[in-house]
């Protein structure tokens, strides 16, 4: 079940959420260090993570799916997300260089065909990134953040649901190594639990990132579909209740 895209908001927009948008980010920022002219496409949730790629990418575009509905992007310039269904991308075929999954493998119902999707707009030598909740972690079986809902991964899962998709995992890591409290004392040292998670406890992480490439010697042609009108449920509707287009998704340094 896809979450809704108003508890998303809500979620990133609290102190946990910070935290939760701080730890990952540094560790998307160090797998891709310099975006310097690629186009970057955020699929699922992934505004909170793509701040840093708006000044140095030439294009960044957020797709968020029609069951989560949909929140203008940023306010502070042109809007840059959109709502599509996840197994119809509304993208070009090897249009995009980088890919950032957030709050999106794990709640798909259709993970083949949305994976086969990526795989189709993502260019040859790209990368994509599949952020998802780790089962062995402890934000894996607390529902009241966004990473307790879905279906969590092991590294070795994850690992063979890209590489079914022909994609060649290249580098793993993990964040979230706080807990899931919203305890000051625990959100203030939560630079010091990523330090030591990092280092003593990595298989405990909340999230699983995996960084993979686009296998092309596998290939094969992809029947090429009819479009079909996608339509939104009431609370995605754009002007639904879903829809926030004087509230910027939240965002910290």
């Amino acid at each position: 079940m896809w979450p809704d895209v108003v508890d998303l908001h809500n979620f990133y927009g609290s102190s946990l959420g910070h935290v939760a948008q701080r730890s990952i980010r540094r560790k998307v920022r160090e797998l891709w260090p310099n975006l310097s002219g690629l186009n970057v496409l955020g699929l699922g949730y992934a505004a909170p993570y793509l701040r840093p790629f708006r000044e140095e990418a030439q294009r960044v575009i957020q797709i968020m799916p029609a069951r989560m509905g949909v929140m203008v992007w940023p306010t502070d310039g042109p809007n840059l997300a959109c709502i599509a269904h996840e197994t119809e991308l509304p993208l070009p075929d090897l249009s995009m260089d980088r890919i950032l999954m957030v709050h999106g493998l794990e709640c798909s119902h259709h993970m083949h065909e949305f994976l086969r999707e990526v795989w189709r707009v993502l260019a040859d030598g790209g990368r994509v990134m599949a952020v998802v909740p780790n089962r062995r972690g402890i934000w894996a079986r607390m529902d009241h953040t966004p990473f307790g809902h879905g279906q969590p991964y092991s590294t070795e899962q994850i690992h063979r649901i890209l590489r079914d998709a022909m994609f060649a995992p290249i580098r793993t890591t993990r964040a979230l190594y706080v807990p899931p409290s919203r305890r000051r004392f625990v959100l203030t040292s939560a630079p010091a639990w990523e330090k030591i998670g990092g280092r003593w406890a990595q298989p405990l992480g909340g999230v699983v990132m995996v960084e993979a490439a686009k296998q092309i010697y596998a290939g094969t042609q992809v029947p090429a579909r009819a479009a079909r009108r996608v339509k939104l449920p009431a609370r995605a509707a754009l002007g639904g209740a879903n829809t926030r287009p004087l509230q910027a998704i939240p965002e910290t340094e």
